[in-house]
């Protein structure tokens, strides 16, 4: 191994260190306190606030060992994304780290292993929703925090995608967006180079700056789609295909 990828190794390895370090102190201390302090409907947003900064300052982090790079096409549209479904592709581990690094206020879905996870499972049960329970629960507890102004990031795909594959995408975002009448923010994530992607070592950090591109396409919005005579069936499967043309470049 090349001296600059063995340094660069080293950093990333110890950045996740200091990344599990700080959610086991969420887990931990911040959340279980920190919520006894909370009005009951002030809880989602101060563990949310939470999450926001800490995971963008871990970002920041990344960004200032030169670790990685992040550009952002449409980022004004970023920044104004309010109650919102928000989807994208999921070419590395840390693409949800920085979207909701990006995005204050925003939640995810998490499988259920997830609540039994050392680093995660209260930040989880407290703030997050968990996509393999009851379906018309989930549903409900979406619409919720949807009214409340949250985001909701999905990944369609349900795991880690290699380039060059054929994305395959669950239907879940289209149930939500058609249940709750939300519409559907895509966003596309290339990286210059495979970096923290699926069966790749975190320690495999290349011998130069990682390029996350991230472009905010254009909205899907679901009165388009509602006007249509089509069964839910249908309407789903139109939505879905719209999802995957538009987190795919």
């Amino acid at each position: 191994m090349k001296l600059k990828a063995l340094i660069r190794s080293l950093i990333v390895i110890f950045l996740f260190g200091f990344f599990g370090i700080g959610a086991l102190t969420i887990n931990y201390l911040i959340f279980p306190i920190g919520g006894l302090f909370q009005k009951k409907e002030n809880k989602k947003l101060f563990y949310s606030n939470v999450i926001h900064k800490t995971w963008k300052f871990f970002t920041d982090m990344m960004v200032k060992t030169n670790t990685i790079k992040i550009t952002l096409a449409n980022e004004q549209v970023l920044k104004n994304i309010s109650g919102k479904i928000i989807v994208a592709n999921h070419p590395s581990f840390i693409d949800i780290v920085i979207l909701i690094g990006l995005l204050p206020k925003t939640v995810c879905i998490a499988k259920r292993e997830i609540k039994k996870n050392v680093f995660m499972g209260n930040i989880v049960k407290s703030l997050y929703l968990i996509n393999d329970e009851d379906k018309q629960d989930l549903l409900k507890e979406s619409a919720e925090i949807l009214n409340q102004g949250f985001n909701i990031v999905i990944f369609p795909t349900g795991t880690r995608t290699q380039e060059g594959e054929t994305l395959k995408l669950h239907k879940g975002a289209a149930m939500m967006a058609l249940h709750t009448k939300t519409d559907i923010v895509p966003i596309f994530i290339k990286t210059d180079k495979k970096f923290l992607a699926k069966n790749q070592k975190i320690y495999e950090a290349s011998d130069c700056e990682i390029e996350y591109k991230i472009t905010v396409n254009e909205t899907i919005k679901i009165e388009d789609f509602a006007k249509q005579d089509l069964t839910e069936i249908q309407l789903r499967n139109r939505i879905n295909a719209d999802i995957k043309e538009k987190i795919s470049s």
